[in-house]
């Protein structure tokens, strides 16, 4: 057992692999490539990332729910860079993840914010106080969508502090593109809905990518949807926000 982890995990210790990577222009070109694969494949996690923080009633637990997720999301993807091999066979974590998300989606639209509101007000502390339990929801989400991210970045390269590298910059630029969606919501509500709306598409692309199915939606084409669905949001609520300083004017006079 302590042979198989140390194969596993003893790449990451050898400061002579570390060595050779930092002081190798061609190995961070290829952790360039491995941030950019991060970036493309990690929209559909900034979109969740973004809409669970909205369960989390200030900017200021917002802001360091994705501070803790951070943090997780870089001890779990070094565990599972270790055992990125074994990952192929994992499906059942799609299922599971593509699952979990309907459910939040569901959960988002079968209350009313009246009700969601009430419930934020009276969340006590039982298990998980509502902080931490975001940030748990946060780290699952971590571990779905690195299955796809680990296993495009082994393809390119096979050295895990390669690997490594490209996903811990990745995972906080993708971090800080979640953090612009998080402030656009609160200033455009409108994008709440919006992201779950993405979240049940990012269901079904997650369930379709498993094996026994193997239909991969490109993440160039999710990009699109996600542009798209951005602009008609944006044309939404300035026509609603038109209205409504339409209607007040109105009033007035």
């Amino acid at each position: 057992m302590l042979d198989w982890v140390s194969n596993l995990y003893g790449p990451f210790f050898d400061p002579h692999n570390w060595g050779t990577v930092i002081t190798s222009g061609s190995d961070w070109l290829i952790i360039l490539s491995l941030v950019t694969i991060e970036c493309l494949l990690s929209v559909d996690n900034a979109v969740v990332l973004a809409a669970q923080t909205q369960a989390l009633p200030t900017k200021v637990q917002r802001e360091k729910s994705l501070f803790y997720g951070l943090w997780g999301a870089y001890i779990f993807r070094f565990l599972i860079i270790g055992v990125g091999t074994y990952l192929i066979h994992f499906w059942e974590i799609k299922v599971i993840g593509s699952l979990y998300l309907l459910y939040l989606v569901y959960q988002f639209f079968r209350k009313t914010k009246i009700v969601r509101t009430k419930k934020l007000a009276s969340e006590k502390k039982h298990g998980l106080s509502l902080f931490w339990s975001v940030v748990a929801q946060i780290e699952f989400m971590d571990v779905v969508f690195s299955v796809d991210s680990v296993l495009a970045s082994l393809a390119i390269s096979s050295n895990p502090v390669i690997v490594l590298l490209g996903g811990m910059i990745g995972i906080l630029a993708m971090r800080g593109v979640a953090e612009v969606i998080m402030r656009l919501m609160a200033v455009i509500p409108e994008l709440q809905p919006m992201a779950y709306i993405l979240i049940a598409i990012i269901a079904l692309k997650l369930f379709l990518s498993i094996p026994a199915i193997d239909i991969e939606i490109p993440a160039t084409a999710f990009g699109g949807i996600v542009i798209v669905a951005v602009i008609i949001t944006l044309i939404i609520h300035f026509v609603r926000k038109n209205r409504r300083t339409t209607n007040e004017h109105e009033d007035h006079t």
